[in-house]
């Protein structure tokens, strides 16, 4: 019996060590405006050419990962893009910002006693410390020789779907298709992004960010005749990111558009 748990342990320790080190692929980078700064990791695509152009995915990860250690952002999301399957099959860069700890990637509200909301979606208005780091990461980005202008993505969950949506709307012509998984926004700037693609995911037992958010948009998506997907799993609750990353089509659905 010892020597089985023994050999478990050290199989448990095997394993996280191979995650740290395919995690440690994603290389630490920093992003500096204006004397502010925003941490970012970088996935390259295999046999990295930069005389070729790439496709480039921004993931923007939930709250509970802010910070500024360059790491927590990994936690949901970096394993599905380290997959050698999808390396192969989808060759991008990918990229993971880290909102700082006391900022929010979307122009969000909290605590409306009068309709005891816990999340007010703003209209408009200038962005954050954080949207405004991104939007600049998002320039950079797009003035670099090895990176396709016409296949820029965008996706996140949870304070991360809030960021995309107020991303798009701030900059609908920049991206060709994106996600947002157990998110929200203000049914008044979803005009703003109604020719990009856009599938939404969403627990239906979601109690942190309640399944009424995300239909909010996509019902008004549906009424401009927006490219919509919306994917609900009844049981699920605020952890939905999994089996959206698990949709057979996930990724192939994303990368299939192009300005």
């Amino acid at each position: 019996m010892k020597k089985l748990l023994s050999l478990f342990i050290l199989a448990f320790f095997m394993l996280q060590a191979s995650l740290a080190q395919d995690q440690s692929l994603f290389t630490k980078e920093q992003f500096i405006k204006e004397g502010d700064t925003l941490n970012y990791r970088m996935l390259l695509p295999e046999n990295f050419d930069p005389a070729k152009e790439y496709p480039v995915l921004f993931f923007l990860h939930g709250a509970g990962e802010r910070g500024n250690d360059n790491e927590a952002q990994l936690m949901h999301g970096s394993k599905l893009f380290l997959k050698s399957e999808l390396r192969k099959n989808f060759p991008a860069i990918v990229i993971f910002p880290q909102c700082p700890k006391n900022d929010f990637w979307a122009n969000v509200k909290f605590g409306n006693a009068k309709t005891n909301e816990r999340y007010s979606f703003q209209k408009g208005g200038k962005p954050g410390k954080a949207m405004n780091l991104l939007m600049g990461l998002l320039a950079k980005f797009k003035s670099e020789k090895f990176t396709d202008n016409d296949r820029f993505y965008v996706g996140g969950l949870s304070m991360g779907a809030m960021g995309t949506f107020e991303l798009l709307r701030r900059k609908p012509k920049a991206f060709a298709s994106a996600f947002a998984i157990c998110g929200g926004d203000h049914v008044e700037n979803v005009k703003k992004y109604k020719k990009v693609p856009l599938w939404v995911f969403h627990g239906g037992k979601d109690t942190t960010v309640p399944i009424v958010k995300s239909e909010i948009v996509v019902n008004e998506l549906k009424r401009l005749q927006g490219n919509v997907k919306f994917s609900i799993y009844p049981e699920a609750g605020h952890n939905s990111w999994d089996a959206a990353f698990a949709e057979p089509e996930f990724l192939s659905w994303l990368f299939s558009f192009k300005k």
